[in-house]
């Protein structure tokens, strides 16, 4: 079935919000609304709806006059199976010691290699975006040149918890945790742990940052993943350095290149110490030392 799309751009969270409103109050009603920054901290947001038939073009035009939008651009989309698209389009992915793929791929998993399935329908941390690869990479680093396992690891903001997994097959006696402000992300991370084989090598559990009862108890970690995005770094830091153990390491994702001196300089204030930071097309990985 062919659906349609409106888009707009505006700065400022409440004006994008309250038109985000107003577009659902619209006839044709449309079928979802999406209210987002563009980008961490930019100011400018973005406004879109899909609608199952075309839109009233001019209900649009007053909509973005009344709340000081551009104006709305309309697409039509055709019917995509976007399962299979993304099966097809995204390859296995090789990050030092790990191969992450989805069960499409099942017969390409190289001999030596740590395997990670992650399905297509759960694309985000599949391990193809630049943030995830690098925390990957990272994680082979500290894992070759390390003789001690960490008696704690999490892995905050895990969405997939593709990171948590790799960590479990690293170290077989750590048990490690994933935590995630999404209870869908929470399932979804489940059903990888029972894909992989993991069910029960992974705590899971529905968090806001660091406030749950059971993270605040396995504390302090010796390994913390967060790839999440600037704000909630930032926001998060004086916490993760609370949770984060003497020695411990902390690996930081989710930064665009230009966002990195503000994250090096924020969990540097607190008394972290740089050791490695990787970039990937646009994004970077930074790896710190408490």
């Amino acid at each position: 079935m062919t659906t349609y799309t409106a888009l707009t751009t505006l700065t400022g969270r409440a004006p994008a919000e309250a038109l985000g409103e107003a577009m659902e109050r619209l006839d044709p009603e449309p079928t979802g609304v999406g209210v987002f920054e563009v980008e961490d901290g930019s100011g400018l947001w973005e406004v879109g709806g899909y609608f199952e038939d075309v839109p009233d073009a001019a209900a649009l035009a007053v909509l973005a006059a009344a709340f000081g939008a551009k104006d709305f651009a309309v697409s039509e989309l055709p019917e995509v199976d976007w399962v299979a698209h993304v099966r097809r389009e995204l390859a296995p992915v090789e990050a030092g010691r790990f191969f992450v793929y989805g069960s499409h791929d099942a017969d390409k998993v190289p001999a030596g290699r740590v395997p990670l399935l992650i399905e297509a329908a759960m694309a985000f941390g599949t391990g193809h975006h630049g943030t995830t690869l690098g925390c990957l990479r990272a994680l082979d680093r500290i894992a070759a040149r390390s003789d001690a396992a960490p008696q704690a690891v999490l892995d905050l903001g895990c969405g997939t918890a593709v990171l948590a997994m790799g960590a479990a097959h690293v170290w077989p006696e750590v048990t490690p945790w994933a935590s995630d402000i999404d209870q869908v992300a929470v399932e979804v991370a489940e059903a990888n742990l029972a894909a992989n084989d993991l069910t029960g090598r992974v705590r899971c559990v529905e968090a806001v940052g660091l406030d749950h009862p059971e993270l605040q108890a396995a504390a302090p970690f010796d390994l913390i993943f967060a790839n999440i995005l600037k704000g909630p770094l930032l926001d998060l830091a004086p916490s993760i350095w609370a949770a984060t153990a003497p020695g411990g390491v902390v690996i930081l994702s989710g930064i665009l290149t230009h966002q990195g001196e503000e994250i090096r300089q924020a969990y540097g204030d607190l008394g972290f110490n740089l050791e490695y930071s990787e970039e990937i097309v646009d994004w970077l990985t930074l790896v710190f030392r408490r």
